[in-house]
């Protein structure tokens, strides 16, 4: 949950944007409206969404997977890159979050591609699964609740097709992982997952301090 990366001093940072950032008009306008929200810090950093665009057009992604909509920065910056026939399943809980985000996925004109999944998230998965949809997406990000994490990422694994890619936001949370004091249930659960990460022989793996660290696995 952080809406820029970490460890850039603000001076730093609006030089990164300055000088990087190429961000749409309809991307800025949602971002700004989410920021007047008490949740803002629940959305990505503008540059993490460029970065993950980026990957999706290197990739030629056709099929992009997302646990967790919130107001759909993610999902829109996603859409906007995939080619005409090209599509996004993001999975959400909140009809209110994600009301904000089908208003600017009609206002970028990328709505037809968009397919939001209302429920819990395990569900809809284990129904994407039952359908066939497996080794179907190129694509997955993972930003949801943090103790989900493990299940999350299992899914992904199977419907994500060999060479792709999931990518998993918040890994370093705040910092917070490698402070020993700190035993919060999403701290140790985030801690733990990175973990099991780290020598997992089915991915190859880098963690980025992007946004608020994002790790990249590449499923082998």
């Amino acid at each position: 949950m952080s809406n820029r990366s970490i460890g850039l001093d603000e001076p730093l940072y609006r030089y990164l944007l300055e000088h990087s950032l190429r961000e749409s008009e309809v991307l800025a306008q949602l971002r700004a409206e989410t920021a007047g929200l008490p949740e803002a810090n629940m959305q990505i950093a503008p540059e993490q969404g460029q970065f993950m665009a980026l990957l999706a057009k290197l990739m030629g992604a056709q099929r992009y997977l997302e646990i967790g909509t919130f107001t759909g920065y993610s999902a829109l910056a996603i859409a906007l890159v995939l080619p005409e026939d090209g599509e996004v399943v993001t999975l959400d809980n909140s009809a209110d979050w994600t009301a904000t985000a089908r208003r600017y996925w009609e206002r970028a004109g990328v709505a037809g591609r968009i397919r939001l999944e209302l429920g819990e998230a395990r569900n809809t998965l284990q129904a994407l699964e039952a359908a066939g949809e497996t080794g179907r997406f190129d694509l997955a990000f993972i930003d949801a609740d943090k103790t989900g994490y493990p299940d999350y990422f299992e899914h992904c694994l199977r419907l994500v097709r060999p060479g792709g890619l999931i990518l998993i936001d918040n890994t370093l949370w705040h910092g917070t992982v490698a402070d020993p004091d700190d035993q919060r249930d999403d701290t140790r659960a985030i801690r733990a997952f990175n973990d099991a990460l780290h020598p997992d022989e089915r991915i190859d793996l880098s963690l980025a301090p992007i946004g608020d660290g994002l790790t990249l696995a590449r499923r082998r």
